[in-house]
């Protein structure tokens, strides 16, 4: 049989920046409720807790800020999958329904663990 193909460099620095977004969100007071959760349409990285808060964040990285860097990679059509998985989680969990939801996105540019790190709390919305 051939061999299980290990992660990319690439995919490693994802997983990574992940690990780092919920780790700093969590020092922030944010309780992780679900992470890569995925649907038809679209998936969400990381939903948290923060007070009456439920906070859809996706994260994003990426090695240098050519292009417009991790915050360019966040465009209409990757917000309207961002929601529609969130739509699908709240279809699903209908009890997390009564708590005001925002979108925040993680932005990391750089080399893991020199990278440059930016937290854009609501940053757009859906309903």
């Amino acid at each position: 049989p051939a061999p299980l193909l290990a992660n990319s460099p690439s995919q490693k620095a994802g997983q990574l920046a992940e690990k780092a977004a919920l780790l700093f969100l969590q020092k922030q007071g944010h309780e992780l409720i679900a992470h890569n959760v995925y649907c038809r349409r679209g998936e969400i990285d990381l939903i948290t807790l923060h007070n009456r808060w439920l906070v859809f964040t996706e994260v994003r990285w990426r090695s240098h800020g050519n292009f417009g860097g991790a915050a360019a990679s966040i465009t209409v059509h990757k917000q309207r999958r961002i929601i529609a998985a969130a739509r699908y989680f709240l279809c699903r969990e209908p009890h997390w329904q009564q708590h005001h939801l925002r979108f925040d996105v993680m932005l990391f540019e750089g080399t893991p663990p020199t990278w440059q790190q930016r937290w854009i709390q609501a940053a757009f919305n859906a309903f």
